[in-house]
């Protein structure tokens, strides 16, 4: 299984504003960062908008921060929320379906399970833990190196 881009960046975007909680921060400065086009991560940070993790801030000087407590944003949730589909197998498409033997098979309810189980196990984790040990911190440090603007959490 592969996460598309939308939803990996929906998650570099969250540990971005994640070393820095309290910091209104530019698209621009967070596409500099990781090198991603602005014109996605626009989307990207609609969707995490949308969702409510993010709260983006319009106008000239906004930009976007935290929309929740760390600890209440679930990797999980942010996944499902983010990636476009979950198409594992042909079946799953009702539409586009035209395997012949989707009416015997039972390989899509075992590709379901481990799609639920994979969904659940992302979600046992929340931003916060992704963020705990110094990890924020180090990434704060880490982000100044990269795009040389200062997060305010890394001394």
């Amino acid at each position: 299984m592969q996460l598309s881009l939308h939803s990996e960046y929906a998650l570099r975007v969250l540990l971005y504003l994640g070393a820095c909680p309290d910091c209104v921060v530019s698209t621009e400065e967070i596409s500099t960062a990781y090198g991603i086009s602005r014109n996605h991560l626009v989307r990207v940070i609609q969707t995490l908008g949308e969702d409510g993790c993010v709260r983006v801030v319009p106008g000239r000087f906004g930009g976007v921060s935290l929309g929740k407590d760390p600890g209440r944003i679930r990797i999980g949730d942010v996944v499902r929320h983010a990636e476009p589909n979950f198409r594992m197998a042909e079946c799953f498409d009702p539409q586009a379906n035209a395997c012949v033997i989707t009416p015997v098979c039972s390989l899509k309810p075992v590709l379901s399970e481990a799609l639920n189980s994979f969904l659940a196990a992302l979600n046992r984790y929340s931003l916060a833990d992704l963020l705990a040990g110094g990890t924020r911190e180090k990434m704060a440090r880490k982000l100044v190196t990269i795009s040389g603007v200062s997060t305010g959490a890394e001394s």
